[in-house]
């Protein structure tokens, strides 16, 4: 198998908002990185992202994914399209099956590297939805009430219920608007007494017949068809799709999981395998852009530490300096 010829100091799998900023932070240290993304950030989903700091009239976000990798060219870095087939540890070194974007089919590139730091994020699964793409993008099915509860101030919001606490997101939506409605996901209700006492002593109407689809109306707003027959228009649906995390790369390198496959890592970001990090959506913690980014900041920081020294090669001092000095 074909192998690119030097050993980056770090692998980064994964180009969301994580790991765009952990390899800025890791060509700023002036280390060797390379960057595979295969294009299944999130980020790209958002319309327009109103809680990440610094932007007041909020950021879509496509467009906080371009000025990331802008930032990160500046710094001599780049993005490689593509696919990480498969990671082991050989002699010392991570290595990685690259299949490129653009590749013709054929083996896959080896890449070698010191570390590897996986942002590589969660896959949704769930209901169906009628056109589910262009419903996020208008913002009538939305997928985190932690980042959008405050957009959606006294709506009529509908919530499916969650595998783990049934209840709790719909409770949260309590906070934004009095007119709240969860559903049923599956063949028979999870529910129990004392949810169900919760539910009515916030005011959350529970539908307990399960939910089939969700189509959406001329205006683009929800309706929810359960099988009792009965339509429930709603003017933003929460689907609490429920998530896998990405960690199979590093489960297979004897990495610890936990629900939904999220990797269990310590405050730098590292996870039972030495070397290897991990940051984002994919960890055991809260799903937010900014969580992210300071998980990135702060693995880039240890990496960077923890890396043989990167030395600076001298140069030749300028007339000016040398007048300076005289």
């Amino acid at each position: 198998m074909p192998s690119l010829s030097h050993v980056y100091d770090t692998l980064i799998i994964g180009g969301g908002p994580g790991g765009l900023t952990a390899a800025i932070y890791l060509r700023r240290f002036t280390r060797n990185v390379a960057l595979v993304d295969k294009g299944n950030s999130r980020l790209r989903l958002i319309p327009v992202s109103h809680n990440y700091p610094g932007f007041p009239e909020g950021v879509p976000g496509h467009a906080l994914l371009g000025n990331l990798t802008a930032q990160l060219e500046r710094y001599g870095g780049s993005v490689m399209p593509g696919e990480i087939l498969d990671l082991r540890i050989e002699d010392g070194h991570f290595v990685a099956d690259y299949a490129a974007e653009d590749a013709p089919a054929g083996e896959p590139v080896q890449i070698r590297a010191l570390t590897v730091l996986l942002a590589t994020g969660v896959a949704d699964v769930g209901l169906p939805v009628e056109n589910w793409r262009e419903a996020v993008a208008f913002g009538s099915v939305r997928l985190c009430p932690v980042c959008d509860g405050f957009d959606v101030m006294d709506k009529r919001i509908a919530v499916a219920t969650a595998e783990i606490n049934p209840v709790g997101h719909a409770l949260f939506m309590r906070t934004f608007s009095a007119d709240v409605t969860l559903f049923e996901r599956g063949p028979a209700s999870i529910l129990t007494d004392d949810d169900r006492r919760r539910l009515d002593a916030a005011g959350v109407r529970y539908i307990d017949s399960p939910l089939l689809s969700v189509t959406l109306d001329a205006a683009m707003k929800p309706v929810m068809h359960t099988a009792d027959g009965n339509d429930h228009p709603a003017d933003v649906f929460y689907p609490m799709l429920g998530e896998n995390a990405r960690s199979g790369l590093a489960a297979k390198l004897g990495a610890e999981t936990a629900h939904c496959d999220e990797l269990v890592v310590d405050s730098h970001g590292a996870t039972a395998v030495p070397g290897l990090y991990a940051i984002g959506d994919v960890t055991v913690g809260l799903n937010q852009i900014a969580v992210a980014t300071g998980q990135a900041a702060r693995a880039a920081t240890h990496i960077h530490n923890r890396l043989p020294p990167a030395l600076r090669a001298a140069q030749a001092a300028s007339p000016l300096a040398l007048h300076r000095a005289a």
